[in-house]
This record gives C-alpha cells, sequence and structure tokens, in this order.
C-alpha cells in the first residue's frame, strides 16, 4: 500500500501537467492551496479522499487514474484437476465457501451405487455420457443437456450407466442453499 501511496504525487503532477494546467488554476478550481497540493505532488503530504475527489473533478479524470487502482486480475479461471474417487474433479470456483462448481469427469469403472448422504444442496447437468442418478426410491438414467438438483441429506449416488465416461458440471452449495434457475416460460403459458 504504501508503494501506491508514493507514485500518487508523481502522477498527480503528471496529469496537471497533461492538462497544461498551473498549480494556481488547479487550486482555483478545486479550492485547495497551492501550497497542499504542491505538497501532495511533491509526495511531502499523504493524499486523502478530501483532496483527490476535487482533483479528480477538475481534471475530469477518474479516481482510479490519480491513484493507480491496481489492475484486475484475469478472469479466467484455470483448475487444476483433483481425482477423488475415481472420478478427476475440475474446481471452477475460485472462493472457498458458498456456492462451488465443478466439472467432474466420471470414469465407466464406477458404476456400482454405493447411496451416501452429506449436508448440502447439489445441481448437476450431463455435458456428455450417460449418467445414473440413484436418488433414495429413483434410479435413473439422464442423458447430455438434461439437469437435476437435490439435498444430499437424501441417500444419492450418480456414476456410468454404460461403459463410456461421463461429463458433468455439478454446483453444490451448502445445506439449504439451492441454485436457481430463471426460464423462459413455454408458451401458451404466463
Amino acid at each position: 500500500m504504501e508503494a501506491v501511496l508514493n507514485e500518487v504525487g508523481p502522477r498527480l503532477k503528471r496529469v496537471r501537467k497533461e492538462r497544461g494546467a498551473t498549480l494556481s488554476a488547479l487550486s482555483r478550481a478545486t479550492g485547495i492551496s497551492v501550497s497542499t497540493l504542491s505538497r501532495l505532488e511533491s509526495g511531502q503530504r499523504r493524499p486523502s479522499l478530501e483532496l483527490l475527489l476535487p482533483i479528480a473533478r477538475a481534471h475530469k479524470v477518474p479516481l482510479d487514474e490519480l491513484v493507480g487502482a491496481p489492475e484486475v486480475d484475469d478472469p479466467r479461471i484455470k483448475p487444476s484437476p483433483v481425482r477423488s474417487g475415481g472420478m478427476t474433479i475440475y474446481p471452477l470456483t475460485r472462493q472457498p465457501g458458498g456456492l462451488q462448481a465443478y466439472k467432474m469427469v466420471i470414469p465407466p469403472r464406477r458404476n456400482t451405487p454405493e447411496l451416501r448422504t452429506h449436508e448440502g444442496f447439489e445441481w448437476f447437468y450431463v455435458l456428455s455420457g450417460r449418467l445414473r442418478l440413484v436418488l433414495a426410491d429413483h434410479d435413473v438414467v439422464m442423458r447430455p443437456g438434461e439437469a437435476a438438483e437435490f439435498d444430499t441429506r437424501v441417500p444419492h449416488w450418480f456414476g456410468c450407466a454404460d461403459e463410456r465416461p461421463v461429463e458433468i458440471l455439478s454446483l453444490f452449495g451448502p445445506q439449504g442453499e439451492r441454485m436457481h434457475l430463471r426460464t423462459k416460460p413455454r408458451s401458451g403459458r404466463s
């Protein structure tokens, strides 16, 4: 943070000179004394919002330009695969806790149901292959493009429905946190 603050003064001077303004003119436009502006530019005075906001307005620049806001991190997520229970799992969210997204590749050898329960709520979408979902008394085969959601406290298991691997996109939330999907109503319905 200290390095960011040390760069504010030179940045203020550069912006002022690029606009061809003098310290006196900037003082009249902002109501900040010439001596205070000079000390800001030389680094002898620490910048504050009370001083920077009028300067940004006078120069018609965003405050970020004066303080040198850090670059936005690369938004792409570069997942590192994790192997668990024979599956390859690609975490697709960065932040711990709350709703988590995963891409899962399930090998064909995972096809014997072993029902389990745990806290949470799960939603998944089949990307490729055929997925067998056993949820309490329900035993269904899902194809690409189909989705399911369920409370994970209900005994459940999912795996391959045949001898080919299955890929799914999974969203998992803490207990009681359901996924909300907005879909277009079917024609004829309001």
